[in-house]
């Protein structure tokens, strides 16, 4: 089984890329859906039960707030593969500022998680590490790198 853990701040395109690549084969795990931690846990458990594939669809921008997802996983036997979306900080306020209702991050949100920004490690626990940019509004993924 396998669980994906999307790494990025706000408005660099975690969750287009989820519908892109996982929609069908993946559960979503988003805080954006679920609004509290006890229905997050909830539906981890719900999926380690019953051995399901899910996507952890969150910022995830420190290392201590990957750990308990990647602890879990591990725990169940899981593959963990994480995408880390490196985004320009400009470009990510942009796309913010297309958004509308509660899509919309205020800035303040944006750049405060772009500051607490840690990038993923394969130390931390991951099997597999993916580098994600948007370039002419397409995803480039590439395998990670540690020098990046």
């Amino acid at each position: 089984m396998q669980a994906i853990i999307f790494i990025g701040i706000q408005a660099s395109g975690k969750s287009t890329f989820y519908k892109n690549n996982f929609f069908n084969s993946h559960i979503r795990i988003s805080m954006d859906q679920l609004n509290t931690r006890n229905k997050e846990s909830q539906f981890l458990a719900t999926c380690f039960k019953t051995q399901s594939r899910f996507v952890v669809d969150n910022t995830n921008p420190s290392k201590v707030e990957r750990e308990k997802y990647i602890q879990q996983a591990k725990e169940n036997k899981y593959e963990v593969v994480g995408y880390y979306f490196s985004t320009p900080i400009h470009e990510a306020l942009k796309r913010n500022d297309l958004r509308t209702g509660k899509e919309k991050i205020p800035e303040v949100g944006v750049r405060s998680c772009y500051r607490k920004m840690e990038i993923p490690k394969m130390q931390e626990g991951f099997d597999k590490l993916y580098f994600v940019r948007i370039v002419n509004d397409e995803f480039i993924i590439e395998d990670w790198k540690d020098e990046i």
